[in-house]
């Protein structure tokens, strides 16, 4: 169990970023203070916001439990999965959506294509962020009640109290600088944990040597490109083209939380350097996330399950102090990634939805308190549907494996929209609809396709590419744009910095 220096480290830092949060209320004035922090925020505190909130509790956990499994492997979800289409995004895309003073991504799409795609891949975001909520909310529950011995429900609504307070006030200026000193608790707390497990394991040739000797299935433990057949989920096929190509690019090019950071930068040369930035630091997340469950291997050699992994090395490694700030690294990876939840599904539904839609010329103070309202809805919606989490025990699989339905498609239609002039709306509704379709169709049918037990890579990969194709066919069949409709939303073209209105 925590000793008491250990609780206080966890609650001080709990009421830290309550109070820091907090204090930037006074900053939100209008709903692009709201939903883009008024468009002053450094390229420093945006790149350290998009790592820590792409990075939760459940990662730590999980993706150590995953090395504690399979390897290294399991790392080139963020070395080869997330640096090069951090570096695509900073160069080609986040350029035109910031210049272009979009709020989300589906208001591009909108511009780009029609109403109709922009109404679809709105919606598609908010039901998997709303979900995702829940989720979130009840695994990082379970965490610290493992770990804490917090009851459940204390855990759920302490987090929701103090995240969802400083949310709704402060928008996402809040979010973005209370990451960032999240950012910097995770890396003291997750380094620490690596260095004393290095000392205990004797160093880093003395794990591997010890780990080789284990037996042939630890044989490919540090090979970090895996066969394609391959009993692992990394096949290099699946990292090559479903993640590098495909759920990468879409990932950090088509999340709406990751790009609304970038928006929110005061100039374009500080939204493309928050993108390098971050593409930087994420080198370091597999060293802090990845090298505890090596280590356990031979630590604890004989865990039942590979989720353990993390959680024994906390418990055997840390001393008193240390323990409480590993717990507040857990902490953050959670708070963040429920802030830039709440923040960016509110900015969905008020910009895409919302406006569009409900109301449509509302003055200002009228769109800042929808989003706010809707920044509360989420949270109470979040905490209500937690415990189906606890019905369902695959529920973050298939959370994940959702994700893989739209992806492709979205991706598809972002790259073709924004690099072939001769995209048409009709190309790209119909490559949307049809792509998740398909997504889901072979989802439903793995069995039959795929020899592996979790094909998300491969899904992505094939309704990507069924959406790319369609988008091109129809497209070629159907009337195309004028110059003047594609001005500043394709790449060969000047960049509007004026709002072009729908």
């Amino acid at each position: 169990m925590l000793s008491g220096i250990d609780y206080f480290i966890v609650i001080a830092y709990i009421i830290g970023m309550l109070l820091l949060g907090l204090y930037f209320k006074k900053f939100v004035n209008s709903s692009e203070d709201y939903f883009l922090g008024g468009k002053s925020l450094p390229f420093w505190a945006i790149g350290m916001s998009i790592v820590v909130s792409d990075i939760g509790a459940l990662d730590f956990v999980g993706v150590s439990g995953q090395a504690y499994r399979y390897g290294v492997s399991v790392g080139n979800f963020d070395w080869v999965g997330s640096v090069p289409a951090m570096l695509l995004a900073a160069f080609i895309f986040i350029p035109y959506f910031w210049r272009g003073g979009m709020y989300t991504i589906p208001e591009y799409l909108g511009r780009r294509y029609n109403k109709s795609v922009r109404t679809i891949a709105s919606v598609t975001w908010i039901l998997f962020f709303a979900l995702d909520l829940g989720v979130l909310f009840w695994a990082s529950a379970v965490l610290l009640n493992v770990l804490m011995g917090w009851p459940i429900w204390i855990s759920i609504l302490s987090t929701a109290g103090v995240v969802g307070l400083y949310t709704y006030f402060g928008g996402i200026t809040a979010v973005i600088m209370t990451d960032v000193v999240q950012m910097i608790i995770m890396f003291i707390g997750g380094f620490a944990l690596v260095f004393l497990g290095l000392h205990a394991v004797g160093g880093w040739e003395n794990m591997v040597e010890k780990i080789s000797t284990m037996g042939p299935e630890y044989q490919s433990h540090f090979d970090i490109i895996q066969p394609s057949d391959t009993k692992s989920p990394f096949p290099w096929t699946g990292i090559l083209f479903g993640l590098t190509f495909v759920m990468a690019n879409a990932y950090m090019i088509g999340n709406q939380s990751i790009v609304q950071r970038c928006l929110t930068a005061k100039n374009e040369w500080h939204a493309k350097a928050s993108m390098i930035f971050g593409s930087a630091l994420k080198m370091f997340i597999p060293i802090l996330v990845l090298f505890p469950g090596l280590m356990a291997v031979v630590v604890h050699p004989d865990l039942a399950d590979g989720d353990q992994a993390l959680p024994m090395m906390i418990k055997s490694i840390l001393p008193p102090g240390l323990v409480g700030l590993m717990f507040a690294a857990f902490f953050a990876g959670l708070m963040s990634s429920v802030d830039s939840l709440l923040n960016s599904t509110a900015t969905l539904f008020t910009k895409d939805i919302y406006q569009p839609f409900i109301k449509k010329d509302a003055d200002d103070k009228h769109y800042l308190k929808v989003g706010q309202i809707t920044t509360l809805v989420l949270l109470i919606f979040g905490v209500a549907t937690s415990p189906i989490s606890s019905d369902f025990p695959g529920i973050y699989v298939a959370i994940q494996t959702f994700m893989s339905y739209f992806q492709g498609p979205l991706f598809a239609i972002l790259l073709l929209g924004i690099f072939w002039k001769r995209t048409t709306q009709w190309g790209g509704l119909s490559a949307l609809v049809i792509g998740i379709a398909f997504a889901v169709f072979l989802n439903v049918f793995k069995e039959h396709f795929f020899h592996i037990e979790d094909p998300f890579l491969y899904i992505s990969w094939w309704s990507f590419l069924v959406g790319f194709v369609i988008n091109v066919v129809v497209s070629l069949m159907t009337k195309k744009h004028s110059e003047d409709d594609l001005k500043g939303l394709v790449f060969s073209s000047k960049i509007l910095t004026k709002n072009k209105s729908l």
